[in-house]
């Protein structure tokens, strides 16, 4: 039952990324892999903007008081893609040592830096090694496709969350600029 939910997790994954391509479906070995680095594109810069636009004393902000900071949110991201990314490729995660304390240019490079990171990781997966089992979080075991689907969840929900606060503070996100597509 798993591999069939996961399968078509991945071919929901791919139909909306070449629903969004502006160039026409062209065949590839590595359909899921091709198509989860071309939501990093996006994703990437979407996220990335949205640690830029936010001005440094909002990075404390929370838009109730359960809710993580924006710092916190981008950290999150940042350790979010550097442990999944580090499970594509097999790797154990590089421990970081980031806090909600950070500057917004120490977190905001940290950002970039697991995002080059990911691209790295990326450009050297292929499908093939899609159904090889890698430790999840919380220790649990799935295969490495689970890792790649969970990374670009991941991206969809904290570029919300991103969003949000930014609008939440009168700031436009990335996406919603002229120059976004």
């Amino acid at each position: 039952m798993k591999v069939v939910t996961i399968a078509s997790l991945l071919l929901a994954l791919a139909t909306a990324a070449i629903a969004q391509s502006k160039a026409p479906a062209q065949a590839t070995s590595n359909p899921v892999v091709s198509t989860v680095r071309q939501m990093e594109e996006r994703q990437s810069k979407n996220l990335i903007g949205a640690a830029e636009e936010m001005p440094a004393d909002k990075y404390s902000y929370r838009p109730t008081p359960p809710q993580m900071s924006f710092a916190h949110l981008v950290m999150h991201v940042t350790e979010s893609n550097n442990s999944l990314c580090a499970r594509v490729a097999g790797e154990q995660p590089r421990e970081l040592k980031l806090t909600e304390s950070d500057s917004k240019e120490m977190l905001t490079k940290a950002l970039k830096d697991s995002f080059a990171y990911c691209e790295q990781v990326l450009s050297k997966a292929d499908d093939s090694t899609l159904g090889q089992p890698v430790e999840l979080h919380g220790g649990h075991t799935g295969p490495r496709a689970a890792a790649l689907i969970y990374l670009a969840a991941d991206w969809a929900d904290h570029y919300s969350a991103a969003a949000m606060y930014l609008r939440l503070n009168n700031l436009l996100p990335p996406s919603a600029k002229k120059e976004s597509h």
